[in-house]
């Protein structure tokens, strides 16, 4: 059977017009009438209700309903009107919970001067400014609410009126009013749930519930069309995941079990600690999947410093050991060079392959970036296309077209949400036949969030931290309230220099923006300055702090736009010990290694996000010396950036962290959608709240496509999986 024709898929142009339709794709990018009847409201006023004005954010825009207070007339002198002809129409409007200022000016005034009467009830919607210290709209668009002169008071305070997530060029009630268009049609809208499935969990169909989300009578019509509608976003996505799976599940890859007395027993046999309990069961898992003949698509998270990285190490040496070889895939020089040096050093003579001193069972270990020398490179890539070196490590070079393997069995992801899937799969189609595949983050990802955004890997968590590995004690030092906590803060980074260690200072950007001429004439008011002061630079900070504070110390910078070479030696004087601080951007966020430095300053540290903060705080800690963290910010007190940075502060759990991050962020943004630009499908459906659903979805889904993989008997869900999986969505899915 084929897909159903989804009359949906009609263009807004054929039905709206092509003016109205170009302003909804530029402005919110709906293209079709099925984008549109999906654009769900994001919540409901009742007229008797009004919106608490006292909640109202700074510098968004907002719809508000409301009821005139009242409205006042002013006329002024001005340059344009110097015989006092300028007018100004100030209306103040309440909810009870609050009073708001609106306020027009010259042409704009009449209109709203007739309408505008005090205990008119109206939408407006415009953007919060404050001016003399109170919170105002300025010009906002705004609709009469009338009564329909039928209705009953009762029930016209009592009806429910959706508003719409808008924007300055598109108000909420245009979008209404385009909806209340098209509603018609969602009578034809294809049912993408199997009816068993809809019926067996009592869900209203399709139509009905688009009829409901926009046009609700009660309450209870509003959360029977949002507990439908997550289940189709829930269950197509696993659908789309499941297929994956299948399909990747019938490619052939060659088993790769290891020798029984190989490079892997060798290695194992020298190392100076014992893995720990989930260091060896995560290995068993993986051991388990490069002995089958499907290729392994396996997600390996773990917290900062819990090992990963001997974990992946282990497997490659299965798979030298099984004569294949493993590549081993960066995001940055600075981490390639990093892992590169880490693995030669755990593996010692191991790694000497085919030179003099090597031990009998060694292999080669070489790196490959894109700023090597012509020669090395060649060399290298030799290397490569012999089987010379069982194990390579490199940046994205190593995904072009001129690097040739003798026989890849394996591929290793570090930081996976660096890479889009097709460099994932450029490098996976250099195997003869396609290679296993380990994906690593340190990013921890509650289980919903892996399901969804993972949801075609297997996921293995490790988290046990080594042991001899310290606690790191974190402090908010807020920086406005209280300087001498700042001045502590330098004295404790020279307290541990003086003890033999060294610290991180990390700063938001470069520093060296100032040669651009574009952003050095935007000139900026004083009252911009306070408010707004450009964030902290590594250049600044490193020249103020070597003069000032820690004057005598051995300070150094590090940023993503020195040469590689020039990053390659300044980390390797700080590993040495020869620097004792080290200001840098967050080039320094993952895999950097120096278990000597015991302390980090992070500045303006309401810049970055609860995960980035979680993982720069990982570089310390990292030897047997306890480690410092020092959050430095300017944000008051009650603001919420200091209660995220509290929040950092008062727990070392990465998964508790990202479960904070992700309900302080949209779901959007955990989707992927930053990576891929794509628009996330994710509407109704809250990944960390609905873990149930996406749970259930994900069963379900497997199991529809082990009975038909071809969706031959749900052409229904084939046209809503052709829906999501359009050019765009297919990269976000696919990207995560």
């Amino acid at each position: 059977m084929p897909a159903l024709e989804e009359p949906l898929r009609q263009p807004l142009k054929s039905v709206l017009g092509p003016a109205t339709a170009k302003v909804m794709a530029e402005h919110l990018g709906l293209l079709t009438v099925g984008d549109l009847l999906h654009h769900y409201p994001r919540r409901y006023e009742e007229r008797g209700q009004l919106t608490h004005l006292a909640d109202l954010p700074m510098d968004e825009h907002v719809t508000v309903v409301a009821q005139v207070a009242d409205a006042r007339l002013h006329s002024f002198a001005s340059a344009k009107a110097p015989r006092g002809k300028g007018q100004r129409l100030e209306v103040t409007i309440t909810d009870g919970s609050g009073r708001l200022q609106l306020v027009f000016f010259g042409a704009g005034v009449h209109k709203p001067h007739k309408e505008l009467l005090p205990g008119t009830r109206a939408m407006f919607a415009g953007k919060v400014s404050v001016f003399n210290r109170r919170l105002q709209l300025a010009h906002p668009a705004y609709e009469l609410l009338r009564g329909d002169p039928e209705e009953s008071v009762e029930t016209w305070a009592g009806a429910l009126i959706p508003i719409y997530p808008a924007t300055a060029k598109l108000e909420s009630w245009k979008i209404g009013k385009a909806i209340q268009t098209v509603l018609p049609t969602a009578q034809e809208a294809v049912d993408p749930l199997p009816d068993t499935l809809r019926e067996g969990r009592g869900l209203v169909p399709l139509p009905e519930a688009l009829l409901k989300i926009h046009r609700p009578h009660t309450k209870a019509d509003i959360e029977d069309a949002r507990s439908r509608l997550k289940w189709d976003e829930a269950f197509v996505l696993q659908v789309a995941l499941a297929r994956r799976r299948h399909a990747d599940a019938q490619l052939p890859a060659v088993p790769r079990k290891p020798a029984p007395d190989g490079l892997l027993t060798a290695f194992d046999a020298r190392l100076p600690f014992t893995l720990t309990d989930g260091q060896q069961r995560v290995s068993r898992e993986i051991f388990d999947d490069l002995a089958t003949s499907h290729p392994m698509h396996r997600l390996l998270q773990g917290e900062v410093g819990s090992g990963k990285t001997m974990v992946a190490l282990r497997a490659m040496l299965a798979v030298v050991d099984a004569g294949g070889q493993a590549a081993m895939l960066a995001p940055t020089e600075v981490l390639a060079q990093q892992h590169h040096r880490s693995v030669v050093e755990m593996m010692g003579e191991l790694a000497e392959g085919g030179m003099l001193g090597g031990a009998e069972q060694a292999t080669k270990v070489v790196l490959l970036t894109g700023s090597m020398g012509a020669a090395a490179r060649r060399h290298a890539l030799l290397d490569l296309t012999t089987g010379e070196a069982g194990i390579v490590i490199g940046t994205h070079a190593l995904i072009e077209d001129k690097v040739q393997f003798h026989d890849l069995g394996l591929v290793v992801v570090d930081e996976q949400h660096r890479f889009g899937v097709e460099q994932r799969d450029a490098l996976r189609g250099k195997g003869k036949q396609p290679p296993h595949l380990l994906v690593m983050t340190a990013t921890p990802i509650p289980r919903t969030v892996a399901m969804t955004v993972f949801g075609d890997l297997e996921t293995s968590v490790l988290d046990q931290l080594p042991a001899g590995r310290s606690p790191i004690a974190s402090h908010v030092v807020p920086a406005a309230d209280k300087p001498h906590f700042l001045s502590r803060a330098w004295e404790r980074v020279r307290e541990e220099v003086e003890n033999g260690h060294q610290a991180y200072v990390v700063c938001p950007r470069i520093g060296d923006e100032e040669d651009d001429p574009k952003k050095s004439a935007r000139k900026k008011s004083p009252e911009d300055e306070a408010e707004k002061r450009p964030p902290l630079a590594v250049l600044d900070v490193a020249g103020q702090l070597s003069q000032g504070p820690l004057r005598g110390l051995r300070v150094e910078v590090l940023h993503g736009r020195m040469h590689p070479d020039d990053k390659d030696a300044v980390m390797r004087r700080f590993a040495a010990g020869e620097t004792h601080v080290l200001v840098a951007t967050t080039v320094i966020e993952v895999g950097v290694n120096v278990p000597n430095a015991t302390a980090m300053v992070i500045m303006d540290a309401d810049r970055f996000g609860v995960s980035q903060l979680h993982q720069l705080r990982g570089r310390v800690g990292r030897g047997s010396a306890p480690g410092l963290c020092l959050l430095v910010t300017e944000m008051p007190e009650a603001s919420p950036a200091r209660q995220r940075l509290g929040a950092v502060a008062s727990t070392l759990d990465g998964f508790e962290l990202s479960r904070i991050d992700l309900e302080q962020r949209r779901e959007g943004d955990v989707l992927g959608q930053a990576q891929s630009g794509a628009r996330t499908s994710l509407k109704v459906l809250a990944v960390i709240e609905d873990e149930e659903i996406i749970a259930e979805a994900r069963e379900e889904a497997t199991a529809v496509v082990a009975a038909d993989p071809e969706l031959t008997h749900l052409p229904a869900l084939r046209t809503a999986l052709d829906a999501l999986l359009d050019e765009e969505r297919e990269q976000y899915l696919e990207k995560g």
